[in-house]
């Protein structure tokens, strides 16, 4: 009898390669098929613990707003507990995962421009923090009712009757120039708060005025009737790091010129 050629033999093991597995000769099904009622069970698993989450997160009582706290992360705190809630009008007794944090946050800042910063955090399973940073006064502009707080960014957020005491004065001499005309006061006023970080803190606190005639500018008015003239707030760095060293040599001079940093200039004495 003829065996089996080396062709039939490729075609069969290509065919056991490639085609369905053999059938078991009982009819069963294979093992590693679940069993039909198994997928079913599964899937209404599934879906129950789907629908059972999306009524615990907004139609139960469980994890609803019940708490709104307020937390000052840092610097000042003028304004009340009060005033931040009631601005912040978190709707208590809603669903926490409802709970629009950016609109509780816009709200907050457009009704209560003391505040620089505000985070809003969820405190589960039934509390909201506000977590708020106020802005803080180092300078005040004179207006027509009183003082207005400027903070370290030219922002004008609060006004007072009175003038703050130990804050230095922000004179604007606004006027119809062609530098006023191109950068607006708000950008005059921020190039002019930003001068204040660089001043070594015996000058900070010697300052009375800060003066500003334009963009390019700036006079600094100390105690004991001294005057710095600091040009623009460009290389504000370099103009502290040389205003100190005439100050070393030449202290009690009344008139410093830092506009250029690298040949400061001193009269008076």
């Amino acid at each position: 009898m003829a065996g089996v050629t080396t062709a039939e033999r490729g075609g069969d093991r290509r065919q056991s390669e490639s085609g369905p597995p053999p059938a078991d000769p009982t009819g069963r099904r294979p093992r590693w098929l679940p069993k039909p009622w198994v997928l079913l069970l599964g899937g209404a698993l599934l879906l129950g613990l789907g629908g059972f989450g999306t009524w615990a997160l907004f139609g139960s009582d469980w994890l609803r707003v019940e708490r709104v706290s307020v937390n000052w992360t840092e610097g000042p705190r003028e304004l009340t507990e009060e005033q931040i809630l009631t601005a912040a009008a978190v709707p208590v007794g809603s669903p926490m995962a409802s709970l629009d944090k950016g609109a509780v946050s816009e709200r907050l800042l457009a009704a209560l421009p003391r505040l620089d910063t505000v985070r809003v955090v969820r405190a589960w399973p039934d509390g909201v923090s506000l977590k708020v940073v106020e802005r803080e006064a180092v300078l005040q502009q004179p207006t027509d009712d009183g003082f207005a707080e400027v903070d370290d960014e030219g922002v004008a957020f609060a006004e007072n009757a009175e003038a703050l005491s130990g804050v230095p004065l922000l004179e604007l001499e606004v006027g119809d120039s062609p530098s006023w005309r191109r950068f607006g006061e708000d950008r005059i006023r921020a190039e002019a708060a930003s001068v204040l970080p660089a001043l070594p803190e015996s000058v900070r606190s010697d300052l009375e005025v800060l003066r500003v005639a334009s963009y390019d500018s700036i006079t600094l008015e100390l105690s004991g009737d001294r005057t710095v003239r600091w040009g623009s707030a460009e290389d504000s760095e370099a103009k502290a790091t040389a205003l100190e060293a005439v100050f070393n040599v030449a202290g009690d001079a009344r008139h410093f010129d830092v506009q250029a940093p690298s040949v400061p200039a001193v009269a008076g004495g």
